[in-house]
């Protein structure tokens, strides 16, 4: 098999756990994450890239495990003084991250383009793996609700996702240009695999897709399309995807998932509690695999990592 580039399409949580196991097989700068900016947002005069970094702290080590997102061992006096002054404090930025979100601001304002703040941020943190935004230009997921549209921060974080969800609209989708590293990797003739992370179909692998030429050069690219469902055993691991299929009217199942994404897959990563579904996956002309997705520790995420790049051998060979 091609010793090429691997790309990983990933949101937040999920897919930065799927990252890191992928980052663990020495793949190095052989291994592209590019992360959903859909969920980025203006907030306090600084820009907020949520997706992007969890994954460059996931893959600096420097995430906190218990959460799931921001850095670990961080502190909260800024939070606590806005709030004491009466400030937006529905949106929780520590002590630490918030040089991320200043610098990034100030580099943006300097006219540097988001890749470049991300490598160098990269960079400066020891990551091998480059991590790239799915697009320089902004792009803006837009939840549509029985109570009216709402940005995606606001339904997430400061409304804990409770509006009931009936659509899904990418501001600036029709102009946004995919980040050109991305589009020269998925034509590249040594690709190995496209892996689509466990990350919220909807709102995390959608607005990638979904950029001008993406889904085609998917589709048209020299290697397996592999998919790790994100649901199990009919729950998401992490985050909403679940009750988003409830309400729009699909069965929270991997099943669900990969027929969501259709004829992109080649493959599709189940994990073993979904295992009476492997034959229906593969009634829609995609390989399944039956293995352990929950990554509950860094061993867990290097064997899911293994497993992915081992389907993806057989589907090239």
């Amino acid at each position: 098999m091609p010793r090429g580039p691997v790309i990983a399409l990933s949101g937040g949580v999920g897919g930065a756990k799927l990252a890191l196991g992928l980052s663990h097989l020495d793949l190095h700068q052989n291994l592209l994450v590019v992360a959903n900016v859909g969920d980025d947002f203006e907030h306090l005069g600084l820009t907020i890239c949520p997706d992007l970094d969890t994954v460059t702290y996931t893959l600096a080590g420097l995430s906190d495990q218990s959460k799931g997102w921001g850095r670990a061992d961080e502190g909260w006096r800024f939070m606590a003084a806005l709030q004491q002054l009466g400030g937006e404090s529905w949106f929780n930025l520590g002590d630490g991250d918030l040089a991320l979100h200043v610098l990034r601001t100030g580099a943006l304002a300097a006219g540097e383009n988001l890749t470049a703040v991300t490598r160098a941020v990269s960079r400066h943190l020891g990551i091998t793996a480059r991590v790239l935004p799915m697009s320089d230009d902004p792009v803006r997921t837009m939840i549509q609700t029985t109570d009216g549209a709402l940005a995606f921060q606001h339904y997430f974080v400061r409304d804990r996702c409770e509006p009931v969800v009936t659509g899904f609209v990418f501001d600036g989708i029709a102009a946004a240009r995919p980040q050109p590293g991305f589009m020269a990797a998925l034509a590249d003739p040594d690709l190995r695999a496209i892996i689509i992370t466990p990350s919220n179909p909807f709102v995390s692998i959608d607005p990638i897709l979904s950029l001008p030429g993406v889904r085609d050069a998917v589709r048209a690219a020299p290697a397996p399309v592999i998919a790790v469902s994100p649901i199990v055993a009919g729950r998401a691991i992490k985050g909403p995807a679940a009750k988003m299929m409830a309400e729009l009217g699909m069965p929270s199942t991997a099943l669900a998932v990969a027929q969501h994404y259709g004829d992109l897959l080649d493959g599709f990563v189940l994990d073993h509690g979904d295992q009476d579904q492997a034959d229906a996956v593969a009634a829609l002309g995609v390989r399944p695999m039956v293995t352990k997705t929950v990554m509950e520790s860094l061993e867990d995420r290097v064997g899911l990592a293994r497993d992915v790049l081992a389907l993806a051998q057989e589907l090239g060979a």
